[in-house]
């Protein structure tokens, strides 16, 4: 008699184990790295997996149901901060940091529906949350592989897990004692890498008391009674260039454009009569958020974090802002990319804030960016500058032409013909669409360095033509994502400082700058300095002896 093949008995287990086995380890050996993520990641034994399927064979009834929800749960827990800490690593070459990065999810839904369109982006993040529920469910599914197991079945698996761990164990043993090597790495890594989390949550709220000391150390610039006497009565201005990092000027496959522009911005602005001083700064951030840039240069605190930006905002820190509002400037902000309300505003203490809808551009976006630099200098001079008479302006702006997705790029028109902005539509809508556009990373380094080209020419051309009896602070953010700049690149951004007044630049000169608009150093200095630095230059006068020689001069 035949015996009938008995579909629950004979087949499932198996199948249900080699699935549980196949996802398991493909989860433990994840890099947490998108540059780590090779085959060869995978040829990682982890020590995990023999003990977690010989627990699940030995356990019965409750105790193992409550073994597999945990399972499951630690396993969607470890995925979840894998694909994070890819996310981070990607964007701004760090681990993800649940006690700091969980407030950066908002920012990041804006930037991708702005790069992809809402309905796009709404589609593909429920994609991934769809792929990741089915996912897990595979995963806790094939965990009950042993709920039907036959005994015999059983007792050879757990036969097969006892040696796959003593041998796993005695292979670890001797890659660590005694330097074995083989192809096949063992390692057990999950609990140590939750444990790791563990510890990098703790030195952040540790981390946040010390910010909170520094925050109530005294400040010496704010109880300055010569607050920027060296350039009483001429208009300031700070322009942050998204993503303008030291990649840009010195990587050799964007010098070859970068450098000349510098080289022909210095030779114009030299004939204008323009003297400048240049450096690197070292920024708290890399990939985005460049907020904590802005936030560390004008508070003089190292912001890291979206949790040390949260306090500073909410302290009495006097800003950069703050000290030239006190010592006799209006205060004026053109942020061109801020489109929703903006309350952290109030901390840095601007007399009037022209946001997107403010600068009165009439034309079509360029994907993400609202509106091309030249636009927002155009606005600057006609909404701020132009009306008479008024006190001297410090500006702050943020220039977004440079930001991603880097489609389409912006070419200058005659600052005649700029008026409500719709003379840039055809640039608008020409281009490819950042969907097309970053299917080929060399097309979007291509396009980010002819932003970085395109900011570069707006600053400059402005200054030359609207620059008189004015300083100009003109400074990176932060390096941009490790696609444009490869892995392992330094924070490190380019600062340089432009005036008219030879003793002004001389200032700066004389404490380390270099001349000219490019400085050749190897090092940096961390942004949080620079603060303090400028206000020391430039509230104390600099006398005829003190004037840089021609030859020197940038």
């Amino acid at each position: 008699m035949v015996k009938s093949f008995d579909y629950n008995r004979s087949f499932r287990p198996q199948a249900r184990i080699t699935l549980f086995v196949i996802l398991l380890w493909l989860l433990l050996d994840l890099p947490a790295h998108p540059d780590a993520i090779t085959p060869e990641a995978f040829l990682r034994l982890p020590l995990e997996l023999p003990i977690i399927v010989l627990l699940l064979t030995l356990t019965t009834g409750a105790i193992r149901r409550g073994f597999t929800l945990l399972l499951t749960a630690s396993a969607g827990l470890i995925l979840l901060l894998k694909l994070a800490d890819i996310g981070t690593q990607a964007a701004f070459q760090r681990p993800f940091n649940p006690y700091l990065d969980g407030k950066m999810i908002p920012d990041g839904w804006n930037v991708l529906s702005g790069s992809i369109g809402t309905v796009s982006a709404s589609l593909l993040i429920a994609g991934v949350m769809i792929i990741l529920c089915a996912i897990m469910w595979l995963f806790f599914y094939s965990a009950g592989f042993a709920t039907k197991m036959q005994q015999q079945l059983r007792n050879r698996l757990v036969a097969a897990n006892v040696a796959t761990a003593v041998c796993t164990a005695l292979s670890l043993f001797a890659q660590n004692h005694f330097g074995w090597e083989h192809p096949w790495r063992v390692e057990a890594t999950a609990i140590p890498s939750l444990v790791e989390r563990g510890r990098l949550v703790v030195h952040s709220m540790k981390d946040m008391r010390r910010f909170e000391a520094e925050l109530a150390s005294d400040d010496p610039a704010s109880s300055r009674k010569d607050l920027f006497k060296a350039i009483q009565g001429q208009d300031v201005f700070i322009i942050f260039i998204e993503s303008l990092g030291r990649s840009a000027v010195q990587d050799p496959r964007y010098a070859p454009l970068i450098q000349p522009r510098f080289s022909r911005l210095q030779e114009e602005l030299q004939s204008a009569g323009f003297h400048a001083a240049s450096t690197w700064l070292r920024s708290p951030t890399v990939g985005g958020l460049s907020w904590l840039a802005h936030g560390t240069l004008l508070s003089g605190l190292w912001v890291d974090s979206q949790a040390r930006y949260d306090r500073l905002i909410r302290s009495d820190r006097a800003s950069l802002n703050r000290l030239f509002r006190d010592a006799g400037w209006m205060t004026f902000a053109a942020m061109p990319a801020i489109t929703m309300d903006w309350p952290e505003s109030r901390y840095f203490g601007y007399d009037a804030i022209f946001a997107a809808k403010d600068l009165g551009y009439q034309g079509k976006p360029f994907n993400w960016v609202t509106m091309p630099d030249q636009f927002t200098l155009s606005a600057i001079e006609r909404l701020i500058r132009a009306p008479a008479p008024r006190p001297p302006a410090m500006i702050e702006t943020a220039l977004i032409s440079s930001h991603a997705p880097w489609t389409p790029v912006a070419r200058m028109v005659d600052w005649s013909q700029i008026g409500d902005g719709t003379i840039f539509d055809d640039q608008a809508a020409a281009g490819e669409p950042p969907a097309e556009l970053w299917k080929d990373p060399e097309k979007v380094r291509d396009h980010y360095i002819r932003t970085i080209d395109y900011s570069l020419e707006a600053v400059g051309a402005y200054i030359q033509k609207y620059g008189k009896n004015s300083l100009f602070i003109v400074v990176g953010d932060h390096q941009p994502a490790a696609i444009i700049t490869g892995p392992n690149a330094s924070r490190d951004v380019p600062l340089f400082i432009l005036s008219q007044k030879a003793n002004v630049i001389a200032g700066f000169q004389q404490s380390g700058f270099e001349p000219g608009l490019v400085s050749n150093r190897e090092g940096s200095i961390p942004m949080d300095r620079f603060r303090n630095l400028m206000v020391e230059i430039l509230s104390r006068p600099k006398t005829a002896s003190e004037l840089p020689s021609p030859q020197t001069d940038g």
